[in-house]
């Protein structure tokens, strides 16, 4: 049987079409408007995988105004017709999406931003988002009922935002599942020092005000994004190891308390290198605000940040995070354990590395302190729940599940556990699951038991 020459017109139309939708693949669709962590369902955006963020931030004390203009490059995971970016409060004047004007609106914490246009999955893109206002630090149960996230300071401001405040002050993929390079340039008075992550690349001051250029190379969480910016006084040089060292420390504050900030960051990033394995970035430091309101810490990536100044303990702690947290950063909020339990373990091994408690002591004492009646006890570490996502149990019974595994399976296969846990997640995300997976692979032992009754039963685990 023959065709007509319109009949075959048709047919090959019909193969034609056929063929480009194989091409093109899946329809386009929007991006979710979260990641879909049980902890914070909307953190985060789907739809793409962030790749670097260039912050241009300018800020004025006297009036509390932040003036933003945040460029995002991603690529695109899927063929996308939209997408979000998560912002607090702060005002959009615009957005480019490839150097296009691009529609967009609001909904909460949302920008929901529409292209014009479909981003292929797999090709990287650009968005640009001017925004602007006054940044509203963060409060409630989940800080140790502390304010958090851009918190104004008599000088300046001093910036912590785990877990979800790096969308007070920037547009984002607010999840540290979504981790990408940054270049944050600081615009503040003159007189103020702006202060971030990674080296400084370039300081400048003309017409009254001094910009302050910080680049971050490798993988970092949004919520370890900093711009804390203030009078300092600063110190430069290197570790005895060699690694760059630049510690901020607010003149109020010199003389307030005993502890030497930049030789202990200095001493504790060697030895925790020879630990842990090599210094995950190229440098290390700490910024040392006054800001009594903020009652903690925090590890933000390559200078921990300090609300005063801290003992050597907190230090310490605070510098391990550098491999547990920051470099190895948790897959959900609920594995927020691999960050707090592994800092708190380091202070107990900063201990017996300076001769003055044993890890096995500390245990010890953690545990006879609290009775089996405590509700100490009643967290369950491995998903202890957002609003005691930092109970202590966290911290503490994080660490004795730490001492029991180095009990169990011996020194040697301990410390050849932590670097490789380092070494294998360097710069990604893992979650519980993996820990215990290598651990066992490390020791040649079946774990289940142990992880199990420390980290998944709540109750005072008998000894």
């Amino acid at each position: 049987m023959s065709l007509s020459r319109s009949a075959r017109l048709a047919a090959l139309t019909t193969a034609m079409a056929s063929f480009c939708l194989i091409a093109a693949g899946p329809a386009p669709a929007p991006g979710s408007p979260g990641i879909g962590d049980p902890y914070f369902p909307e953190l985060g955006n789907g739809g793409f995988d962030a790749l670097h963020y260039g912050l241009d931030v300018a800020y004025n004390p006297d009036t509390d105004r932040l003036d933003g203009r945040t460029t995002l490059t991603a690529r695109a995971t899927q063929n996308l017709s939209s997408f979000d970016l998560d912002l607090q409060k702060l005002t959009v004047a615009s957005v480019e999406v490839n150097g296009r004007n691009a529609s967009f609106t609001r909904s909460g914490d949302e920008i929901l931003i529409n292209p014009g246009g479909t981003l292929r999955k797999g090709r990287t893109f650009a968005v640009t988002v001017v925004y602007g206002g006054v940044p509203q630090a963060l409060s409630g149960p989940i800080v140790f009922g502390s304010d958090y996230g851009w918190m104004k300071t008599t000088d300046g401001v001093f910036v912590a935002c785990e877990p979800n405040a790096a969308s007070t002050w920037f547009p984002s993929s607010d999840h540290p599942s979504d981790k990408a390079a940054f270049d944050i340039t600081i615009t503040a008075p003159k007189g103020l020092t702006g202060v971030s992550n990674g080296r400084l690349v370039s300081t400048r001051t003309r017409h009254g005000s001094t910009t302050a250029h910080w680049r971050e190379s490798k993988q970092m969480a949004t919520y370890l994004a900093t711009a804390s910016i203030g009078k300092f006084d600063v110190k430069t040089g290197r570790t005895p190891g060699g690694t760059p060292i630049y510690v901020a420390i607010d003149p109020v504050l010199a003389n307030s308390n005993a502890v030497d900030v930049y030789a202990v960051t200095a001493e504790a990033t060697d030895y925790w290198s020879k630990l842990f394995g090599p210094y995950p970035f190229e440098e290390t430091g700490a910024v040392v605000d006054d800001m009594p309101q903020a009652g903690f810490s925090l590890e933000t990536e390559s200078k921990p940040s300090y609300s005063a100044v801290r003992d050597e303990s907190t230090i310490v702690h605070e510098l391990a995070h550098q491999w547990f947290g920051d470099s190895v950063s948790v897959e959900q909020w609920k594995n927020i354990w691999l960050n707090e339990g592994f800092a708190t373990y380091a202070q107990w091994l900063w201990d017996e590395h300076r001769g003055t408690r044993s890890a096995h002591d500390a245990f010890l004492a953690g545990y006879n302190a609290r009775p089996a009646t405590s509700s100490f006890w009643q967290t369950k570490v491995a998903d202890p729940q957002r609003d005691t996502m930092f109970a202590s149990a966290v911290y503490q019974r994080g660490a004795m599940t730490l001492q029991a595994l180095r009990e169990r399976i011996g020194d040697k296969a301990f410390f050849e556990l932590l670097p490789a846990w380092a070494k294998t997640h360097r710069y990604g995300n893992a979650n519980t699951e993996e820990f215990t997976a290598l651990a066992e692979k490390v020791s040649g032992q079946q774990l289940d038991d142990l992880f199990d009754k420390w980290l998944y039963t709540t109750g005072k685990p008998a000894l």
